[in-house]
């Protein structure tokens, strides 16, 4: 699948694998998990050598946000996978009593081929546990890679296919748009996408006409929470940790800080201290471009800028702290992948919330504070994922699922939830038994019998209940001596 290749003829040969794999036990399947697994943990020192360098972060960073999470990711198929799978018989519990007699069953199946869209700042775990999960769910996979992104795929795909993955059922295109565009052109039946708020638009206008479904992990603008209770240590590592990580290209990285009452003051002088000592981070230039832009609209509007602003031609730019922005500012409700803070003031915790909710994005949040009061407004925050008491790491567990809100997309990947995107529901009812009323013409009296039957379930006290179910007793006894003298 290597060897120089159309995007469609690609698809072609997925397409043609893809029928025999779905086939293909499920215990199968994950024997090539399990063996991917043991070969990640062997090869992976190499791998970090030789690919480690050219990501532009540092080497632990590397291997904590790319390979840690992808082996544990791994075993949580091995483990779980079978369960969510297998077909699940929905009992006789709440069965609807006028349906006795009916089963039914709830069977997972895949899609057929999906195609995966992957960022440019997690090129290897984000775009990876989606095409396993995706594989283990029995589909084919195409990866569009981000920007920069190939080479740690196709180092994926070699690895699989030493595992013993069957040809043909997983393919790597170029890093560019035109790739991606031609592969949104052809037959696929879902995508997976990770990116920004902006592209993400841009494919579901090319989906649409077609109706064809997608998950969406889009922008963030993530707000973190300081309560007056918060160890403001804790909080101010944290948020430097968030901040730095990546060189700041972290989607669920801290950008809107909320300080609540009185640990405003000592936060902000920490947090000044903290971005005044860390270097320079490289921050691609268009980025920069916009940014800039933003922090001069944010000036005029009489915020202030801590540090040096980012300036042409200079990749390296150092990190910022800026204060006094309303909510309704631009930079406030952008999504911005540089090194960039902004500080709130909130006298109460609704204040707080308000101001965390404002942006228009809702990928996650951070809470610092004591843990009864950070679960509780935990829950009034409009995210698809919260830490308390930590950043980012958290989110890497293999068991939880990462949904984006509002702006920062929809649908759900990794963990149970996100194995389960990459099916299709198909609902299998079963009846029993030969007694069929409702293949009958309707008789004149049945629009009062099922009257009856509905205020004996669901009639507000026992005597209405009683006495509409003897007369629906008194209507199918009836019915039934018809029925006998119509056989004789």
């Amino acid at each position: 699948m290597n060897r120089p290749m159309s995007v469609r003829d690609r698809i072609v040969y997925l397409r043609a694998a893809q029928r025999d794999w779905a086939a293909t036990p499920l215990a199968r399947r994950l024997a090539i998990i399990t063996e991917l697994r043991r070969l990640l943990a062997e090869r992976a020192p190499a791998f970090v050598r030789a690919v480690g360098p050219n990501q532009r972060k540092p080497l632990a960073d590397f291997v904590a946000a790319e390979i840690v999470p992808l082996v544990d990711a791994c075993q949580f198929l091995e483990r779980q996978a079978g369960e969510l799978l297998k077909p699940r018989p929905l009992g006789h519990q709440n069965r609807p009593l006028w349906l006795s007699g009916s089963e039914v069953t709830i069977h997972r199946e895949p899609f057929g081929l999906v195609l995966i869209i992957g960022p440019s700042n997690y090129p290897l775990f984000l775009p990876a546990v989606q095409a396993l999960q995706a594989l283990v769910a029995g589909n084919a996979v195409l990866i569009k890679p981000g920007e920069g992104g190939e080479e740690p795929i196709r180092w994926l795909i070699d690895l699989l296919d030493e595992a013993g993955l069957p040809p043909n059922l997983i393919a790597c295109t170029s890093d560019t748009i035109d790739d991606a565009r031609a592969a949104l052109r052809d037959a696929i039946d879902k995508v997976v996408l990770t990116g920004s708020a902006s592209t993400g638009r841009a494919i579901l206008g090319r989906l649409a006409e077609r109706a064809i479904p997608a998950v969406l992990e889009l922008s963030g603008n993530d707000a973190a929470l300081v309560l007056p209770d918060a160890d403001l240590d804790l909080a101010t590592n944290a948020i430097a940790y968030g901040l730095r990580l990546n060189n700041s290209a972290t989607c669920i990285a801290p950008r809107r800080v909320i300080a609540i009452g009185p640990i405003f003051e000592p936060l902000r002088d920490c947090l000044r201290a903290r971005t005044a000592a860390m270097p320079p981070m490289e921050v691609p230039e268009p980025v920069r471009v916009k940014l800039a832009e933003l922090l001069g609209r944010s000036e005029a509007a009489g915020a202030i800028v801590h540090g040096i602003p980012p300036k042409p031609g200079n990749a390296a730019m150092a990190p910022l702290l800026v204060e006094n922005l309303s909510v309704e500012d631009p930079l406030a409700r952008e999504d911005i992948l540089a090194p960039v803070l902004m500080l709130f003031r909130a006298e109460g915790t609704q204040e707080a919330v308000a101001i965390a909710n404002a942006s228009p994005y809702g990928l996650g949040a951070s809470i610092f504070g004591s843990e009864q009061s950070a679960v509780e407004i935990a829950g009034r925050l409009d995210a698809g994922a919260v830490c308390i008491n930590d950043m980012i790491v958290p989110t890497a567990d293999p068991r939880g699922p990462f949904a984006g809100r509002k702006q920062s997309g929809y649908g759900v990947t990794r963990g149970a939830e996100g194995l389960l995107e990459m099916t299709q529901i198909k609902a299998v009812f079963l009846r029993k038994g030969t007694f069929r009323p409702h293949f009958d013409p309707p008789g004149s009296k049945d629009h009062e019998f099922l009257l009856n039957y509905i205020a004996a379930v669901h009639g507000r006290n026992w005597t209405m209940r009683l006495r509409a179910g003897m007369t629906v007793m008194k209507h199918m006894i009836t019915r039934g001596a018809r029925r006998k003298r119509q056989r004789a």
